[in-house]
């Protein structure tokens, strides 16, 4: 791969995006991206990936330059569709997508961070969608994730202004888990990324299945879907493990089965 690199730590994986000098997202950047969660999702030794940004930014939008070859409105959408496809491909992942931000994730950028399941940024970070500055609009899903994690009225102001907010503004709005100084982001979400692997590899897919499964059903649905893994978590190896080393007041040892 020549825009990302993958190195393991133990159950966490760590991808790297190297496009300098702004990591843009480019049709190549879609397709490579494609094919690392496609080789970190069978890897069964995974079971949490942190995506981060080498360089000055986590991703600082969409190759601007790419734009001027797209020849009309209709392939515009194509391209826009395709991003769209990829995001809602790494939303709906069975492993937890940690994005750990520096420097700038706008545009494209914090549509991709968006689409991860958690978010870590530095304190001073910019993220933003500035697209109207452009005379465009976000194409790879912003409008409709954005709101649902800082709710309406701030999204239309992020949207409408296209002014950034920092990280620490983001922590505020809800938009990232936790904001710190920039040189401890990636320490910050590895160990968030722990903690999460440190549990059942079982139990961590079907939490992973319930929570796009709330996006696309009914609240009813939803809880009757939690019930039928609820049952299937209590049948497994770990389910079993885990009471019983509570009842006996010791560390669970999970085989993830």
């Amino acid at each position: 791969m020549e825009c990302f690199q993958i190195k393991r730590e133990g159950s966490i994986a760590i991808l790297t995006f190297n496009r300098p000098p702004a990591n843009a997202l480019s049709r190549a950047v879609i397709t490579e991206l494609s094919e690392a969660l496609d080789e970190l999702e069978t890897n069964e030794e995974v079971k949490v990936i942190i995506l981060h940004g080498d360089g000055k930014f986590f991703a600082a939008g969409a190759d601007i330059k790419e734009f001027t070859q797209v020849e009309n409105g209709k392939e515009f959408s194509e391209l826009a569709r395709q991003g769209q496809i990829l995001f809602d491909r790494l939303e709906a992942l069975t492993k937890p997508v940690i994005a750990a931000i520096h420097g700038a994730a706008l545009g494209g950028g914090l549509e991709l961070a968006m689409a991860c399941h958690l978010r870590i940024a530095a304190d001073d970070a910019k993220l933003g969608l500035p697209e109207l500055s452009l005379g465009l609009i976000p194409g790879f899903a912003g409008t409709q994730r954005l709101p649902d994690l800082v709710g309406r009225a701030k999204a239309a102001e992020m949207l409408l202004t296209g002014e950034p907010i920092t990280g620490e503004e983001a922590e505020r709005w809800g938009l990232v888990n936790g904001a710190c100084p920039p040189d401890q982001v990636l320490e910050k979400a590895k160990k968030l990324a722990e903690k999460a692997a440190s549990k059942s590899g079982v139990t961590i897919k079907m939490v992973m299945e319930l929570l796009q499964f709330s996006k696309r059903n009914e609240f009813s649905d939803g809880v009757q879907k939690e019930a039928e893994l609820f049952g299937k978590a209590y049948d497994s190896h770990d389910g079993k493990e885990g009471i019983h080393a509570f009842l006996e007041k010791r560390k669970p040892t999970f085989k993830n089965q």
